[in-house]
C-alpha cells in the first residue's frame, strides 16, 4: 500500500474542525493504532510513532485521534463514537474499548457458544455508540441447522445484517468485505474462541493473528489476542482487533438497550399504564404479545435483566464520581488551609 493519508486513516471534518490555529501550525494529528499498558502507537501518514502515556493523561483508547508534538501527547480529540464497558471484576471504573468506529462485527459461533442473550447484550452496547452492528455467525461448517439459527438472530431486528460464515473459507467472507472500504473502521467483538482471529487472518489475506484449535470438551477456542490494535485491510479500510471480553457489563447504555428492544418499547406504548412494568398489570400490551406468540418470554426477561444491570452499574459509577469529587474538594481545602497558615507564620 502507498503512503496512507489521514483520510485513509478515517479523518473527517468532524475531527479537523476541532483543531485550533495554533495546533494546526505547531502540532501533528494522528490516530492511535495500538494501545499497550503504558504507551501507544500513533500512525500519522506513513510514520508509526511510539509515545509514553503521560501521568494523569486523559483516558485514551485505540481509534482515538490525538494531537501531539515532537515531545509528548497534547490532547485527545472529541470522539464521534465510543465503545466502553464497566471494568471487569468489582471495579467501578469504566474501561474504554475502541473509539471512532463505523461498523462493529458482533461475532458468535454456531456451535455450543451460540447465545441470543449474549448477542442482545452486544447489540445494546454497539447501538449506544451509534456504530452499525453486523452479526457474524461463525463455524457454519460445524453446524447442521445454520439457517434456523440465522433466523433466530434475524428476528431480533428485521433490519439487522446477519451473515453465516466459515472463517476458513475465503469465498465465505465476500459479504464482509463490503463493510471494509477506504477510511472505514470496523471492529470485532465477541467472547473468546468464537473465531475472531481466523476472520482477521482471512480478511487480511495472511496469518497475522495466532489461532488455536477448538477444545473438544466445550467447543470453545483458546483466546489468542492480548492487546488492541488496528490493521490495514486490502480493501482500504481499517480493522480493529480486540481481546475477547470475558466480563461484559453494561453501564450508561439505557438508550442502546431501548434501541435493541425496540419491539418491546413499541408495544409498551399501548399499555394501559405509562409506568407498566410488563409483569401482571392489567392492560399490558407486552404481556398480551407474549400470550399471542408475538414476543418470547426469553426476550422480555433479558430486556428486564439488562435494564437492571445497567441501572445498578450506572448507579455505582455515579457514586464513585461523587466520592471522587468530595475527596478532591477536601484535598483542595486542606491545601488552601495549609498555604494560609504558612503565609501568616
Amino acid at each position: 500500500m502507498s503512503t496512507p493519508s489521514l483520510v485513509d486513516l478515517g479523518l473527517r471534518p468532524f475531527f479537523q474542525q476541532q483543531l485550533s490555529l495554533e495546533e494546526v501550525a505547531n502540532c501533528f494529528l494522528g490516530r492511535i493504532i495500538e494501545q499497550h499498558k503504558s504507551d501507544v502507537i500513533i500512525l500519522a501518514g506513513d510514520d508509526a510513532l511510539r509515545y509514553k502515556l503521560p501521568p494523569n493523561f486523559e483516558a485514551i483508547c485505540v481509534g482515538d485521534w490525538v494531537v501531539f508534538n515532537q515531545n509528548r501527547l497534547v490532547r485527545v480529540l472529541e470522539r464521534q463514537s465510543l465503545f466502553q464497558r464497566k471494568a471487569a471484576g468489582s471495579s467501578r471504573d469504566r474501561q474504554l474499548i475502541a473509539a471512532n468506529l463505523d461498523v462493529v462485527f458482533i461475532v458468535s459461533s454456531l456451535n455450543d457458544d451460540f447465545n441470543l442473550n449474549r448477542i442482545e447484550r452486544y447489540l445494546a452496547l454497539v447501538k449506544e455508540t451509534h456504530a452499525e452492528p453486523v452479526v457474524i455467525l461463525t463455524k457454519a461448517d460445524l453446524c447442521d441447522d445454520v439457517e434456523d439459527i440465522r433466523q433466530q438472530v434475524q428476528q431480533l431486528d428485521s433490519l439487522l445484517s446477519v451473515h453465516c460464515v466459515n472463517g476458513l473459507a475465503h469465498n465465505s467472507l465476500s459479504a464482509l468485505k463490503s463493510y471494509c472500504q477506504r477510511g472505514k473502521t470496523v471492529a470485532f467483538l465477541g467472547s473468546s474462541g468464537v473465531g475472531k482471529s481466523t476472520l482477521v487472518n482471512n480478511l487480511l489475506n495472511h496469518n497475522e493473528m495466532e489461532t488455536n484449535a477448538i477444545r473438544e470438551q466445550d467447543s470453545k477456542g483458546r483466546h489468542t489476542t492480548t492487546y488492541r490494535t488496528i490493521k490495514w485491510l486490502p480493501e482500504g479500510g481499517l480493522l480493529m482487533d480486540t481481546p475477547g471480553m470475558r466480563e461484559l457489563q453494561l453501564s450508561d447504555v439505557k438508550e442502546g438497550i431501548k434501541l435493541t428492544f425496540a419491539d418491546i418499547e413499541s408495544l409498551a406504548t399501548a399499555c394501559r399504564f405509562k409506568d407498566c412494568q410488563h409483569q401482571n398489570e392489567p392492560g399490558c400490551a407486552v404481556v398480551k404479545a407474549i400470550a399471542n406468540g408475538e414476543l418470547s418470554t426469553r426476550r422480555l426477561n433479558n430486556f428486564h435483566k439488562l435494564l437492571r444491570e445497567d441501572a445498578h452499574n450506572s448507579a455505582t459509577l455515579a457514586q464513585k464520581r461523587a466520592k471522587d469529587r468530595t475527596f478532591t474538594k477536601m484535598v483542595t481545602a486542606i491545601q488552601d488551609q495549609a498555604r494560609s497558615i504558612k503565609k501568616f507564620k
